[in-house]
């Protein structure tokens, strides 16, 4: 039997295998409205099966979607997955940012990879990848382009960090003025509001030194660029940022099969 960590999230579900620790195979594949189904395809395409077989795998689910699959043996919250999966592939961190579709969470782990605090926001979409998605559109441009243009911004300008229909406002008055403001500008200061909430987080449990920074915005160069300049300092990036709570959950599975579960 083998260890199975599957992360569902309301844009993409990712999955890790696991092997006498070592990653066997992992997926990410987009989520789907029927969460089961999805999450069965997902584990399909990562384990090379035709089916899904529950004989096949100890599984431990989380995410949003995790709660709701019937063939997982445990369901664990995301911040103890990010807290062991973070822990296994940058053992000296000591805070997580983990920046996802629509919430931002930061948690703190002890040297055992055990989580000792946490906060996040989920009230506002100011400050996620579903907010980043949406100023992509007024800007026009994909996100990777936005992400290469903000290395080239003098100043940033002024974007709301505390909502994002305010920040959305500002973007288009931005866009519009006479003369724009130069675009390279305006994505800096996107990103900068967002990078403003994650500070506060931060800030609100204490900052702790070395901090990684996970989830599908962790991608955007751009965004953690502003994001070290605001720290003062270098933070660590996973290969695959995207994937740490599945690899979390995963591990708890393997632990789980080694106790004799």
């Amino acid at each position: 039997m083998k260890a199975l960590g599957i992360d569902v999230g309301s844009l993409t579900t990712k999955v890790i295998i696991l092997d006498n620790g070592n990653i066997l195979s992992s997926s990410i594949t987009p989520s789907s409205e029927n969460t089961e189904l999805g999450a069965k395809e997902a584990i399909a395409k990562a384990s090379g099966l035709a089916e899904f077989s529950g004989n096949d795998f100890y599984v431990v689910s989380t995410g949003l979607g995790g709660k709701s699959l019937a063939f997982s043996q445990q369901r664990k919250a995301t911040t103890t997955c990010l807290a062991r999966g973070i822990h296994r592939l940058l053992p000296s961190a000591r805070m997580v940012i983990d920046m996802g579709a629509e919430t931002s969470t930061i948690i703190k782990i002890n040297e055992r990879g055990r989580l000792s605090d946490w906060a996040s926001q989920d009230k506002c979409a100011a400050g996620t990848g579903i907010f980043l998605q949406q100023m992509a559109k007024l800007m026009q441009m994909p996100v990777e382009e936005m992400s290469k243009l903000s290395f080239q911004a003098k100043a940033r300008a002024d974007v709301s960090s505390t909502c994002a229909v305010f920040a959305e406002s500002e973007v288009i008055s931005h866009v519009h003025r006479v003369p724009p403001t130069p675009k390279e500008e305006i994505i800096a200061g996107i990103f900068f509001s967002m990078v403003s909430r994650i500070m506060a987080l931060c800030k609100r449990i204490g900052m702790e030194r070395d901090i990684a920074v996970t989830g599908g915005v962790a991608l955007n160069r751009g965004l953690v660029n502003i994001l070290e300049q605001e720290l003062g300092f270098r933070v660590l990036v996973p290969e695959e940022p995207r994937v740490m709570a599945a690899l979390g959950a995963a591990i708890l599975a393997e632990q789980a099969i080694e106790g004799g579960k």
